[in-house]
């Protein structure tokens, strides 16, 4: 994987642990020279990471719509910045440059960018492995509604297997990298 598409929060949220994850998510990418595929915000985690990686020596790209650049939310000293006319065109942009995603905390911008990505693995439109780094337990919740989905039939069991989930980077990225789709009839 030579770049890691990242969703998170905007915000820093409410536990200090959620901002040293992205620093060390930031500064394990740039080490291992992957290049950030990100937002292109500069506030709240999105900035935080987009900060590491620059600090590291790392290369950061930032994709975000005109609409969020004229609020000044835009990350000016990434690496290049492409400018979108929609959300919508910003997230193919980042699914086009990506090698793989990994979610940190995040709101529901973060969510919906995740559950679009496992949604189009499960159906078959990428084969690109998808981690939740589950800080503090961030996830969890999360986690156990698609577990309730499986069990209440909207899902099979091995669709489970489809999200990749660690605390920390290098047990994260260790798993991305031996990620092998196995996709599954979605349909009963």
């Amino acid at each position: 994987m030579q770049s890691i598409c990242i969703f998170c929060g905007s915000n820093f949220g409410n536990d200090p642990e959620y901002r040293r994850a992205a620093r060390d998510l930031g500064k394990f990418l740039a080490d291992r020279g992957i290049s950030l595929v990100y937002g292109g915000g500069k506030a709240g985690l999105m900035g935080e990471i987009a900060d590491a990686v620059l600090r590291n020596q790392g290369r950061v790209i930032g994709i975000i719509p005109e609409f969020l650049r004229k609020k000044e939310l835009a990350h000016e000293g990434v690496s290049e910045l492409f400018i979108t006319d929609t959300m919508h065109d910003r997230k193919a942009k980042m699914h086009e440059l990506a090698d793989g995603y990994i979610a940190l905390p995040g709101g529901y911008g973060t969510y919906e960018e995740i559950f679009e990505a496992l949604s189009w693995l499960q159906i078959g439109m990428h084969k690109k492995p998808i981690g939740l780094f589950n800080v503090n337990g961030f996830f969890d919740p999360l986690i156990r509604m698609l577990e309730h989905t499986v069990e209440k039939g909207f899902a099979k069991p091995e669709n489970l297997e489809l999200l990749i989930t660690a605390g920390d980077a290098e047990t994260l990225f260790r798993r991305m990298e031996r990620f092998e789709p196995r996709l599954v009839h979605k349909w009963a």
